[in-house]
């Protein structure tokens, strides 16, 4: 009788093992897998694994057989286990021979419920209509319909696991065109270079390109994911070799130019700092909407919040021998050029820049990565608590001298002037440029004309919060009956023990319950926030109107209807 048990037993595990083995090659393949693919069916066989022995072979599922035969065999499971989850962390990285190859152009037409959602995980082609209604995150998909879902998963990491991978493998329904994970190269285009771009991004122009990510996504997580970080190109994006490439450093009144390749940069103390970088121009529109200014129609969203890692330029202008009593500004030159050959440039104080709790930054990384092409690959400066157009991409030069820069970014654009200044008037030589943002607020959930669900008489509203110098956040005040009651926010921060006194370079996100006036059927909310300086965001855009629409940062108002 144990003989024959034994046999059975053997058998048994054989025939688990090649369940296993057949899973690394053919996923869509396995018995009742599909039946799996609810949100609240996969959330019960995650939850109930602890009986994975019986509950989850009996669903026919690999994970099951896998962790029955590991019980089942001992220790060499083990070894099995981890090969497995190995394997299914790779699925998507793997092509599928079985299974045929789409371009980006077919896999896009693919985003509605019409046509069949469609989406991509590395280079994976997945089918996920039937997927789409019984997932409670299901807006978060439809966002990504017809394009990559690897930046959402980046946020949401509680799907990176051996299980949801295998759930999402069950899906595939082919393989990403091995063309469309590259860029297309064609050196007579000056645009030829440019990198793909998530479609999430929203673009406000093309060639440069200029895009932000929709303000709902800015507050899903403290950090921007890469991809969904806002781009601002004023050139087209230039092609750089990092093998050859080096970054020039000159001082006025020294002959001698000091060159640092990568390698040369990355031997120096490494320093990784916690910024937002926003452009000056954030939040145009609102301010177009009082009157027509001058510039991309940019929304609340051209702001991100990411950890940047590189060198302190403080270390390098002292191995100079820069004294900061010499000399007053530094340029940033970048190697993004017009027809003409005309860089971006840009300029700072060379006080900002020699201070060590300056923190500026000559940053090779972006939340760990190297940096992308649209977001300066190889090296770009970060000036942390300054507007975006002095925080320079694809850095070439660094300049240290006795005026500010004369580019036409630093001399002729992001600079404020009064509501009363028109294109006949204007004289950009009596405005200093930009450099401090000020306070500002914005609200990104819920979206203009949304229908918001009140819950016990309250709604829930979300948004981020900043103000540049490094000064913090310290309140964040909402109304929703034009200011005869106000109701303060609860902050997410930085921690403090990270951002000291006057280097709270994070942005704030933030999130209030505020009570909604009884039978209200529509209401307009504002925010306003107030930093460690306990400066305030101005009531109006009327009176901080200005042509080029910078520095836009009156309280932030949304009108939604009220549902039951």
């Amino acid at each position: 009788m144990a003989r024959l048990s034994a046999i059975l037993r053997l058998k048994r595990l054989n025939s688990l093992k090649g369940i296993y083995l057949r899973s690394t090659t053919n996923l869509p393949n396995i018995p009742n897998y599909r039946d799996y693919h609810s949100h609240d069916g996969a959330q019960d066989w995650w939850e109930n694994r602890r009986n994975k022995r019986y509950l989850l072979l009996a669903t026919g599922t690999i994970a099951g057989a896998l962790l029955t035969w590991a019980t089942e065999i001992g220790d060499s499971s083990v070894e099995a286990k981890e090969k497995y989850d190995s394997d299914i962390e790779n699925h998507h990285k793997t092509i599928r021979k079985d299974l045929p190859t789409y371009k980006i152009e077919e896999i896009s037409e693919h985003n509605n419920e019409k046509t069949g959602i469609w989406v991509t995980y590395g280079i994976g082609v997945y089918d996920v209509t039937d997927f789409v209604p019984k997932h409670p995150g299901s807006d978060k998909v439809m966002l990504a319909a017809g394009a990559a879902i690897d930046p959402f998963w980046h946020i949401f990491q509680q799907h990176n696991t051996p299980e949801v991978l295998t759930l999402l493998e069950s899906f595939r329904i082919g393989n990403l065109n091995p063309e469309d994970q590259v860029s297309t190269k064609d050196m007579g285009d000056p645009w030829s270079g440019e990198p793909r771009r998530h479609p999430i991004l929203k673009p406000a122009a093309q060639k440069p390109f200029n895009a932000e990510p929709p303000p709902s996504m800015l507050i899903d997580s403290f950090i921007t994911p890469n991809e969904f970080f806002y781009v601002r190109n004023h050139l087209p994006v230039p092609e750089i070799d990092e093998k050859t490439y080096e970054l020039e450093f000159e001082v006025e009144g020294v002959k001698k130019v000091t060159k640092m390749t990568m390698k040369d940069l990355k031997k120096l103390p490494r320093h990784t700092v916690t910024a937002v970088v926003m452009c000056g121009g954030n939040r145009r529109s609102e301010m177009d909407s009082v009157k027509k200014v001058k510039g991309l129609f940019w929304g609340p969203s051209a702001v991100g919040n990411a950890e940047w890692t590189g060198v302190k330029l403080c270390d390098i202008l002292n191995k100079l021998g820069v004294k900061s009593d010499e000399v007053r500004h530094v340029h940033f030159e970048g190697l993004d050029t017009d027809p003409t050959s005309t860089f971006y440039a840009a300029s700072i104080p060379l006080a900002k820049a020699m201070d060590p709790r300056g923190d500026v930054l000559l940053a090779y990384e972006m939340n760990g990565q190297p940096l992308s092409k649209d977001h300066g690959f190889p090296v770009r400066a970060i000036v942390p608590g300054t507007v975006g157009a002095r925080n320079v991409k694809w850095l070439g030069r660094v300049y240290v001298s006795s005026e500010e820069s004369d580019s036409h970014w630093q001399q002729k654009d992001y600079k404020g002037f009064s509501p009363s200044t028109d294109w006949d008037t204007v004289d950009f030589s009596k405005s200093p440029a930009i450099q401090h943002m000020p306070v500002t607020s914005a609200i990104c959930y819920p979206t203009p004309g949304e229908k918001v669900k009140v819950e016990n008489g309250h709604i829930t509203v979300k948004g981020y919060a900043w103000s540049g110098g490094g000064c913090r956040i310290v309140r964040v005040d909402l109304t929703c009956d034009g200011g005869n009651s106000w109701h303060v926010a609860e902050l997410e921060q930085e921690d403090l023990t990270k951002a000291p006194a006057g280097r709270a370079w994070s942005w704030t996100l933030w999130t209030a319950k505020i009570p909604v006036p009884n039978k209200a059927k529509e209401v307009e909310i504002w925010s306003k926030a107030v930093d460690s300086n306990y400066n305030v965001q101005p009531e109006s855009f009327e009176n901080i109107w200005n042509l080029r629409g910078v520095l836009s940062n009156a309280y932030s108002r949304v009108k939604v209807k009220i549902s039951g």
